[in-house]
């Protein structure tokens, strides 16, 4: 029995740019060691699973070295895949369970929006290790429940930022993201986000990361919706809406390749 697997560049509206995810369509429950497995082949920074129930979708995503609580860019995926196999109705929301919970994602013409927990910050001071690995000195410093955060002041800092990724690894648990306030009038904030304690230097789109972003910009913008560009070296739109303890997610996906794993 074959299953069918895809890669899928989210948060884009052509390939090759946005951030490529792994989507596996799965017909029965799968081992954890060979979820991991399958995602470590598959060698990008998120592969997500699916396996259908009756009031939904169970959702479990990998890197290719840990299974991770919430992913944004493989949420996008997985539901542009849903649509697109036709396992979902056009219009039919995408309801995922996961381990942070319910997620819901819809579909607005191209566009996909995805309803996620927002993740805010709040003032902090890093480890001195911390600032030296990160490798220029932040305006601000804040801190969620799973995020660094810092404000870099400027585009040129966040775009030229060339952190030291094994010290990041030792001095940071989960993710760290670096962004500023637009200098372009097409975006409204940009950012980068790196992960290496969980196997990913930098990832290319985020939308996670866009659960701490989209708080935190709302705040200083005095607007509830916006439009991040994420700056890594593919570069991805993520167009956020702050809603109380939600944040609304949205992105364009594109299917890049379809498999099978024998």
């Amino acid at each position: 029995m074959t299953i069918p697997i895809y890669t899928v560049d989210a948060f884009t509206a052509g390939p090759f740019k946005g951030n490529p995810a792994g989507v596996c369509l799965l017909d029965a429950p799968a081992e954890v060691e060979w979820m991991q497995a399958v995602a470590r082949e598959m060698n990008l920074s998120e592969t997500a699973f699916l396996l259908r129930r009756d009031d939904g979708i169970d959702l479990r995503w990998f890197t290719p070295a840990v299974e991770v609580d919430l992913c944004g860019h493989a949420t996008l995926a997985s539901s542009h895949i849903l649509w697109e196999t036709g396992v979902l109705a056009t219009r039919q929301q995408a309801r995922f369970h996961t381990r942070s919970g319910l997620l819901t994602a819809s579909r607005n013409n191209e566009l996909i929006e995805m309803d996620f927990p927002a993740d805010p910050t709040r003032p902090s001071e890093a480890p001195a290790e911390l600032l030296d690995a990160l490798g220029a000195p932040p305006t601000s410093v804040h801190q969620s429940r799973h995020h660094y955060l810092f404000d870099m002041g400027s585009e040129e800092a966040v775009r030229s930022l060339q952190p030291d990724f094994a010290a990041l690894a030792r001095n940071a648990d989960f993710g760290v993201i670096v962004t500023c306030a637009s200098e372009s009038a097409e975006y409204d904030f940009v950012s980068r986000f790196f992960a290496p304690a969980v196997g990913i230097d930098e990832d290319p789109v985020t939308g996670a990361a866009h659960c701490c972003l989209s708080p935190f910009w709302s705040e200083r913008l005095g607007s509830d919706s916006l439009v991040g560009y994420q700056a890594s070296a593919r570069g991805g739109v993520v167009r956020v809406k702050s809603a109380g303890d939600h944040v609304l997610l949205g992105g364009e996906a594109v299917t890049v390749m379809k498999g099978e794993l024998g």
